[in-house]
């Protein structure tokens, strides 16, 4: 039988942290500390506050935002090309 150890408050809340705020993958940070995936899923669960997104909703927010910033990018680069042809 494995032997189940604690972790320490602050090692969890940097996991969770690199997770929600770095945008790492759980099975990334799970095995860098030598964590399960399932228990970095139910912190992260339980962590949910009512009304604040998920892990899923806030991936594709990432995504979504990434994207924008792409096409602002671009729309930046023609308009700069447009002023500078008259």
């Amino acid at each position: 039988m494995a032997h189940s150890q604690r972790i320490a408050p602050d090692i969890k809340a940097q996991i969770l942290k690199r997770i929600q705020e770095d945008g790492i993958p759980v099975a990334q940070a799970a095995k860098e500390h030598g964590v399960h995936e399932a228990t970095v899923y139910n912190w992260l669960k339980a962590k949910v506050s009512p009304g604040s997104p998920t892990l899923r909703e806030l991936n594709v927010l990432r995504k979504e935002n990434a994207m924008l910033k792409t096409l602002v990018g671009e729309m930046t680069v023609t308009l700069s090309r447009s002023q500078k042809k008259r």
